[in-house]
């Protein structure tokens, strides 16, 4: 028999949290989150995004044992303000029993109904700067701290429970030795001065910290007409800077700027983690929290995380500026891999950028739709 128990302490939140350390135990592809922060995530009193949130986070059990877990989550903002009635759930792990889906899938119906919601979608989180999507193609491939990784039988378990594929994301990657510097230094050359545009240098992080504002704000204007997005609060922007900051070099964040000093590009590249991570098991002491410093300043694949462009600018060539400045830094820190991170398969804009890569297509991932 098949128990649900909707998590209310904070022993169980930290089942909750640790139940796929037990799932992935043997898979070496599975790269897990650092316990502590997972938890501050999951957490009303920590994430701001309880602030326009609801969440739910439910754990089955079977002969008292967990096995599986689900978060289902009601976005206030998205409903509300832009009018999409959306029941998200993310956070899904299961064992291989469909009737165990079944149940924790259930629930999250049956509070999308009782909020008269229009249909339910997941994996996602409670915003675009979460994990989002159910990997469906590159298995093999280990993960990232920015992605959820998954058993291919979660998607069978999706399909015949009546969810169909919603979205669809890609990831790839590319050699660092195969970016055409040549074509960049041109363009870069022909837009700085054409635009009157400047490139960001910097090397410590509080040289940074003046300009998040201001990059949200253009992550808001220039993701705004993607059919995933939800705003990023105030409240949002602060809570990313604490996690976020002290896991990115500053010289692999890059900003552009016009003659008034106006930002009109931004890009992030985080170095890799998931070696480390692992190594780590999701404890930062007694010597976690070394392994990662030393993948952060050793590290040879990068991923890049976020790129955001003014519209005014999208597709004049303003990235091209970003890519030549970050070839000046790979090239200091000998990186080898570059990943890109999931973007929308139909984000033809995204996919503009990366036309003159060599870009071989590693992962795909997709969020899965039911009707209310």
């Amino acid at each position: 028999m098949i128990t649900l128990k909707e998590v209310s302490n904070k022993n169980e939140l930290k089942a909750f949290v640790t139940f796929p350390f037990k799932l992935y135990k043997d898979s070496k592809y599975w790269v897990p989150p650092i316990i502590s922060d997972e938890i501050a995530t999951l957490s009303a009193d920590k994430n701001p995004a309880f602030l326009h949130s609801d969440a739910h986070f439910l754990l089955a059990y079977q002969n008292d044992a967990i096995v599986g877990r689900v978060a289902a989550i009601v976005n206030w903002t998205e409903i509300n303000e832009q009018k999409v009635k959306k029941m998200r759930f993310g956070w899904f792990d299961a064992i291989d029993d469909i009737a165990v889906s079944k149940v924790l899938l259930e629930k999250v119906i049956d509070i999308g109904k009782s909020h008269n919601l229009e249909f339910v979608e997941g994996p996602v989180g409670f915003s675009n700067l979460d994990k989002n999507g159910a990997l469906t193609y590159g298995f093999d491939h280990i993960g990232t701290m920015a992605t959820w990784y998954n058993h291919p039988y979660y998607i069978t378990h999706f399909e015949e429970l009546g969810f169909l594929p919603e979205k669809e994301y890609i990831e790839s990657k590319f050699s660092f030795k195969t970016i055409p510097l040549e074509r960049f230094t041109r363009v870069n050359n022909i837009i700085t001065k054409r635009f009157k545009l400047r490139p960001s240098q910097f090397t410590k992080t509080k040289e940074i910290v003046p300009h998040i504002d201001s990059m949200f704000d253009l992550f808001n204007k220039s993701y705004s007409k993607l059919s995933t997005f939800v705003p990023v609060s105030d409240a949002q922007r602060d809570y990313f800077k604490q996690k976020f900051i002290n896991f990115i070099n500053p010289e692999y964040i890059k900003f552009v700027f016009d003659e008034n000093d106006n930002m009109v590009a931004f890009a992030i590249v985080l170095p890799s983690f998931s070696q480390a991570l692992q190594e780590t098991k999701g404890k930062l002491f007694p010597f976690g929290f070394l392994k990662l410093l030393k993948a952060k300043k050793n590290s040879k694949t990068v991923l890049f995380y976020l790129i955001g462009v003014e519209p005014h600018y999208q597709n004049k060539g303003v990235t091209a500026i970003i890519f030549n400045e970050f070839y000046k830094t790979f090239t200091e820190q000998d990186i080898e891999t570059c990943i890109r991170l999931p973007e929308l398969a139909d984000n033809f804009a995204s996919q503009q950028i990366w036309k003159d890569f060599d870009c071989e297509i590693i992962k795909r991932r997709k969020t899965f739709r039911k009707e209310l």
